[in-house]
């Protein structure tokens, strides 16, 4: 089985390994940088449930996988202030969806405030820690969480939340 992940962030691609292993234990998952159709900061919900389709049917198509995964962050504002979360786009070869989001963190005003001006997380991340490409690392979680949950883990609960269609499709067919 070859699973195709839209995307060549390492931290991504060992979110979707290591939930595939747990299902099937011989897949191989392949990382293949694809757009994503949306901003480099996807605003919202919406915005970032597009960019995951996209980098997932992408992926899907340009490696001929048995799935694609797209993988994409968002911010989401609320009237409790700014959340951080993810979401995953499972899609096989027939073209069936499977859609799952990360849990939310709530960023501190000192992050809000920047993505607000229009910055991207990553960058603002980098800058607030002193370190580089924290988000191809343990991510803006990792920082908030002092590492007790990491950006992969919260990306790899979503992947199998994602699957939850295809590994117990029966409840999923019922009308």
């Amino acid at each position: 089985m070859l699973i195709a992940v839209g995307s060549t962030n390492p931290t991504k691609i060992a979110a979707v390994s290591s939930a595939a292993k747990k299902i099937w234990p011989h897949a191989k998952v392949c990382g293949i940088e694809v757009s994503s159709g949306v901003p480099a900061q996807p605003i919202g919900d919406e915005e970032a449930i597009k960019g995951a389709i996209s980098r997932a049917k992408k992926a899907l198509h340009k490696l001929d996988a048995d799935f694609g995964f797209g993988l994409e962050g968002t911010v989401v504002e609320s009237k409790y202030g700014m959340f951080l979360c993810g979401w995953v786009a499972a899609i096989d070869k027939e073209g069936k969806l499977g859609l799952a989001c990360t849990a939310k963190l709530e960023l501190p005003e000192i992050v809000a405030r920047e993505i607000r001006k229009g910055f991207e997380l990553g960058p603002i991340m980098d800058k607030l820690t002193g370190e580089t490409n924290i988000k191809k690392k343990y991510g803006a979680v990792g920082v908030f969480t002092k590492n007790l949950v990491s950006r992969k883990e919260v990306f790899e609960h979503a992947v199998l939340l994602a699957l939850a269609k295809f590994i117990t499709k029966d409840y999923y067919e019922k009308t």
